[in-house]
């Protein structure tokens, strides 16, 4: 039986960890974690904030993913957005699930993440 969401997989090009680390650690306010000594040869960064965890894992033949994202639950959408606009990541407002305030973002590889919380 499912008990919950461990975490979620994105992909990311060789060489673009550092560009990963600033926004998901400086813009959207994650911890960074380690990998495992295995998984770190290959490349990539892990991030954490409360129980959420994002992984990026590096794809040589790397595509961003523009429709599948991960919905990241927030609180004080608002001021999030704000913070994420004053460092230079992109917010898209979108007002089309009922019973949330969302916005959509992308990472700086192209990645789409969207944000919400609920009314």
């Amino acid at each position: 039986m499912l008990a919950a969401v461990d975490h979620v997989q994105l992909a990311a090009p060789p060489g673009s960890e550092d560009r990963l680390r600033t926004y998901y650690v400086d813009v959207l306010g994650m911890t960074e974690i380690p990998k495992p000594p295995v998984l770190a040869a290959r490349g990539g960064c892990w991030f954490r904030a409360g129980a959420v965890q994002l992984h990026l894992g590096i794809e040589t033949d790397f595509c961003p993913a523009k429709k599948a994202h991960p919905g990241l639950r927030v609180t004080a959408i608002e001021a999030y957005a704000a913070r994420l606009e004053a460092l230079d990541a992109p917010v898209t407002w979108d007002d089309n699930l009922p019973g949330h305030r969302r916005f959509y973002s992308e990472d700086p590889v192209g990645n789409r993440l969207e944000f919400l919380e609920p009314l």
